[in-house]
């Protein structure tokens, strides 16, 4: 623990089924032998913007500021909060190709989540038998095909 904030674990995972399409997103919050999952879906959203959702409602359900470890199957959503966003600042939101960059008000609402804890990034091969993984994984699904209804 670093200086005493509580260290947490939190699995995410996106799905959509067509894209776009109807979504889920889940999270798996673990801090010692406690669990709790989150669970949601959308109507019409993108398997970006469910991924960027699972981790944003995973941070935003911690109550106090901690150490986070944060595994996510997304290179989109781990590339961007430890590489990306820096630049995107800089050139004002605009991606490499000068064009404005995608889901920005999700990426805003991230930077906010994550200001508070101390996280550490790490990205899981998807559907590689990743035991915590495969649970988002179906629970996103399960959430993505009850929209979809």
């Amino acid at each position: 623990m670093t200086g005493g904030m509580k260290r947490v674990e939190i699995f995410t995972d996106g799905a959509c089924k067509g894209n776009p399409g109807p979504g889920g997103w889940a999270a798996l919050l673990r801090m010692g032998p406690h669990e709790k999952e989150l669970v949601g879906s959308e109507v019409e959203t993108t398997n970006n913007r469910m991924e960027m959702t699972a981790v944003l409602r995973g941070l935003e359900a911690l109550i106090e500021p901690c150490e986070v470890d944060l595994y996510s199957d997304s290179k989109y959503v781990i590339d961007g909060m430890t590489k990306w966003i820096h630049g995107w600042k800089k050139r004002g939101w605009v991606n490499a190709s000068k064009k404005p960059v995608r889901n920005i008000e999700l990426w805003h609402d991230l930077i906010e989540a994550a200001r508070r804890h101390t996280i550490h990034w790490h990205w899981v091969r998807g559907h590689n038998g990743h035991e915590e993984n495969e649970r988002v994984d179906k629970l996103a699904s399960d959430a993505a095909l009850t929209a979809s209804r």
